[in-house]
């Protein structure tokens, strides 16, 4: 068996409109070992988010294979790549996502309520304190700043202590300041809890944080 967590060969992802065939990924082979972090970067629309939708199992491609924790994914139906993601995926949205009728704390826990599990109010406290955040825990997410939602969606993201994280834009919404505060925190985290980190960015500092990078180039994947 490989030892790759993920493992991308031959993918390409083909959409079909009424007048054409617009393909977005063409022959990508990516391989990512357990523990590692890699940086997708590349300009708007060259294709980034919709390779991370195919890794992390949101989507299958239109042609090669995809294994995900030593499963090929893209043979398995929706409800299998569902549990996948559900038992050991965990993301972070550069729109954070949150549930605006939850607190801090609520929006930690769901991952929990989604998996029929007890909430485990004692980690969620722990992962917002571990962010910053043990004081808003009431909070709902209209009264917490931009950052303070994302620190509660990276949280959130560890709340099932997933070993795969995949980041999109993470800091796309967030000022400078902000953002890098956000980086050292997904790395602090990526280290401690030794979670594989699948980052898609445009920001080449942030990608310089990782141990590779890949640029995306109008649907093409070629290692730094």
């Amino acid at each position: 068996m490989s030892s790759s967590i993920i493992k991308a060969e031959s993918v390409s992802k083909v959409v079909s409109t009424k007048t054409e065939h617009l393909t977005i990924l063409e022959d990508v082979n990516l391989s990512i070992e357990e523990g590692e972090s890699i940086a997708i970067v590349g300009t708007s629309g060259a294709g980034k988010s919709t390779l991370m939708t195919l890794l992390a199992g949101l989507d299958v491609p239109s042609q090669g294979s995809i294994q995900l924790l030593e499963q090929r994914i893209s043979d398995l139906d929706d409800e299998a790549r569902a549990k996948i993601r559900s038992d050991h995926l965990g993301f972070v949205f550069q729109s954070f996502l949150l549930i605006p009728s939850l607190s801090a704390l609520g929006n930690v826990t769901l991952p929990c309520l989604l998996k029929g599990e007890n909430e485990d109010t004692d980690k969620a406290k722990a992962l917002l304190e571990s962010v910053g955040l043990g004081h808003r825990i009431d909070h709902l997410p209209s009264q917490l700043s931009g950052g303070e939602q994302q620190r509660v969606a990276i949280a959130r993201a560890f709340m099932t202590s997933p070993k795969i994280l995949f980041a999109d834009e993470p800091t796309g919404n967030l000022d400078q300041n902000t953002a890098h505060k956000i980086v050292e925190l997904l790395f602090n985290l990526n280290k401690e809890h030794g979670t594989t980190l699948v980052l898609v960015t445009h920001d080449l500092s942030l990608a310089k944080r990782c141990d590779r990078i890949f640029h995306m180039n109008a649907g093409k994947l070629e290692e730094e």
